[in-house]
């Protein structure tokens, strides 16, 4: 049984602890705000520049000449997944629910006899993918020196992305990422951006008016397919950033809440400890009164 010394110094450690995760549950929420109305303003932007795509690209798509990009190779073997996670932990499920989204996708492919390829950006992700699929993460990112997320870090990603595209090194890439849908909320997504995704509309939808595009449409294409890419990836980390926010004060929350639990039920054990104690002392000075 643990001296009441220990039980003092064990209560001593948990209030430490509950102070720390109170502190980072304070930051934690600080910075949610911005993160969450960055993540918020990206996604019209990236949902309109999709649209515009898609109308420019439904003229294009059959064509035979169009941007690779946008048709892709013509082959479906070899897939990169792009996967985003954070740089720290402590968030709870956060980085490990979208790494779980990529193995599960991953070990799919893999089973269907495609080869598979990582390109990790973010450092929790990488750590646990390169305990299984080590020999196939091509390259990593590390954002850790980054303080606030800027899309010249989301366009340096998308070069690397469609060097490694141009020089054959895949035929479909897909992103990871976490939706950010409230505190408690945070959706695991994949993405396909290479080929891009043309969805087609619907046959009682209206017919487009007819433009025509100066200069023409696989030129027009040509530069805002790699400008989509980079600010698809923009928008994830964005994403990333509100839902890591939210996860970590979330758990922080928790860890707070169970250190004031496990504190409660510790200076009850101490205090029952001590009275069992004194009231054994006493038992035995009265003993030895009456035996005197």
């Amino acid at each position: 049984m643990a001296s009441l010394k220990d039980m003092r110094v064990r209560i001593a450690s948990t209030k430490a602890t509950q102070k720390i995760t109170k502190a980072m549950q304070m930051v934690a929420a600080s910075k949610l705000r911005r993160a969450q109305l960055a993540a918020e303003a990206a996604r019209p932007y990236a949902e309109k520049m999709d649209a515009v795509i898609s109308n420019i690209a439904s003229a294009t798509i059959a064509s035979a000449g169009g941007p690779k990009l946008l048709a892709g190779t013509g082959r479906d073997h070899v897939h990169l997944l792009l996967v985003c996670t954070g740089e720290r932990g402590l968030s709870g499920a956060f980085n490990s629910s979208i790494v779980r989204l990529a193995r599960e996708r991953a070990l799919a492919l893999m089973n269907q006899g495609k080869e598979v390829k990582f390109f990790c950006v973010g450092r929790k992700g990488y750590e646990q993918l390169r305990r299984q699929f080590d020999k196939q993460i091509v390259e990593h990112m590390d954002l850790r020196s980054v303080r606030q997320i800027g899309f010249a870090n989301a366009d340096e990603i998308a070069k690397k992305v469609i060097a490694r595209f141009d020089a054959g090194e895949f035929d479909v890439c897909t992103l990871f990422y976490s939706r950010f849908r409230s505190v408690i909320a945070q959706i695991p997504t994949a993405q396909q951006i290479i080929p891009l995704v043309v969805e087609a509309r619907p046959a009682n939808a209206a017919p487009l008016a007819p433009y025509e595009y100066e200069p023409e449409e696989d030129e027009i294409l040509a530069g805002l397919l790699p400008r989509n890419l980079a600010v698809q990836i923009f928008r994830a980390l964005l994403e990333n950033n509100a839902s890591f926010y939210g996860a970590q004060m979330s758990a922080m929350d928790n860890a707070t809440r169970n250190a004031g639990e496990m504190i409660r039920k510790q200076t009850l054990i101490y205090n029952r400890t001590r009275q069992a104690m004194i009231t054994k002392e006493l038992i035995e000075i009265i003993s030895g009164a009456e035996a005197v």
